[in-house]
């Protein structure tokens, strides 16, 4: 989140958790649901996409339909960790039509890369040919992911 121009109150908190929950409400369900005007939604949460709360706002796919058979996790650790090597993996993975995300770490590991994948075969290349091929990687480990669950909202860890 983009540094606000003021501190989220109870009602910012509370049209978060219900966008975060189904952000196809129309506005009127969602003041609703916030116990407030629909001018007075429209406007807070408004103020809220400009002050940055919002990342965006996505469909949730089903991976099977996409014709993803695979899902894992790969983590990579770099031979160095100058910024240009950071920079570059970070570009390089990115640009990888499998990953679904990344995550840079602290630890004995530099990165965290979750890759979506046809099959098992889909799942070496990508493993061979998208990371161990860099100059800048050292290491991978791969994992299968056999279940994911994922929570729509954050957690509210400061009183509102």
């Amino acid at each position: 989140m983009n540094a606000p121009y003021r501190e989220l109150d109870r009602t910012d908190r509370r049209l978060i958790q219900i966008l975060s929950e189904d952000a196809r409400r129309s506005n009127k369900e969602i003041a609703a649901a916030a116990g407030i005007a629909p001018s007075t939604c429209s406007e807070r949460i408004q103020r809220l996409r400009d002050d940055g709360v919002f990342s965006g706002f996505h469909a949730e796919v089903d991976p099977v339909v996409m014709g993803i058979g695979l899902q894992a996790l790969v983590v990579v650790r770099l031979r160095r960790h100058a910024e240009d090597e950071v920079q570059r993996f970070w570009a390089h993975a990115e640009a990888m039509a499998e990953t679904k995300a990344i995550y840079h770490l602290s630890g004995a590991n530099d990165f965290l890369c979750h890759v979506v994948v046809k099959d098992p075969e889909h799942l070496r290349r990508v493993a061979v040919t998208g990371f161990t091929t860099l100059p800048e990687v050292a290491h991978i480990e791969t994992s299968l992911i056999f279940e994911h669950r994922s929570k729509p909202t954050l957690p509210d860890l400061i009183d509102g």
